[in-house]
């Protein structure tokens, strides 16, 4: 019974705890109202990436946590360490609204997640697939929050 209360742990604490950051940053997100450099997309679509990218990175740590060995505590630390930084963006750009502190730490956080993925390709690479989609993203939100930052 541990094991499957583990298991659930693993798979949706990025979409639980995404979730409680997007109702607190809510009333503060002012995206719509930025200027914006080309190839930005709308607001709609951040909420459906982010959680189709919770979503595979709950997958790529279950299956990491059920395949490898759990000693193996550099990955579990970055892994959390990634997601407290990913966690933290939101509240840096929309809430206290430094934009240039938020593209210094989004950077940061990309660091993090390729990290991440070297890690877990040594290790368990199934995991690391799963995480591209979110380096993929992390690079594109760089690349919006630096624009945003220039442009407003």
């Amino acid at each position: 019974m541990k094991k499957f209360f583990k298991s659930i742990f693993y798979l949706f604490l990025p979409i639980v705890l995404g979730s409680i950051v997007g109702i607190i940053i809510s009333g503060s997100i002012d995206y719509n109202s930025l200027n914006k450099p080309p190839f930005s997309p709308p607001s709609l679509a951040f909420p459906i990436a982010w959680s189709i990218i919770y979503i595979l990175m709950g997958i790529s740590y279950f299956l990491y946590q059920k395949n490898v060995d759990s000693n193996k505590t550099v990955t579990s630390i970055v892994y959390y360490l990634q997601l407290f930084v990913n966690l933290a963006w939101p509240i840096i750009f929309f809430i206290l609204k430094f934009r240039l502190f938020a593209a210094i730490w989004i950077i940061f956080l990309a660091l993090l997640v390729g990290l991440l993925i070297y890690l877990m390709y040594q290790e368990q690479k199934t995991s690391a697939f799963l995480l591209i989609p979110y380096i993929v993203w992390v690079v594109y939100a760089t690349y919006l929050n630096i624009g945003i930052y220039i442009l407003n």
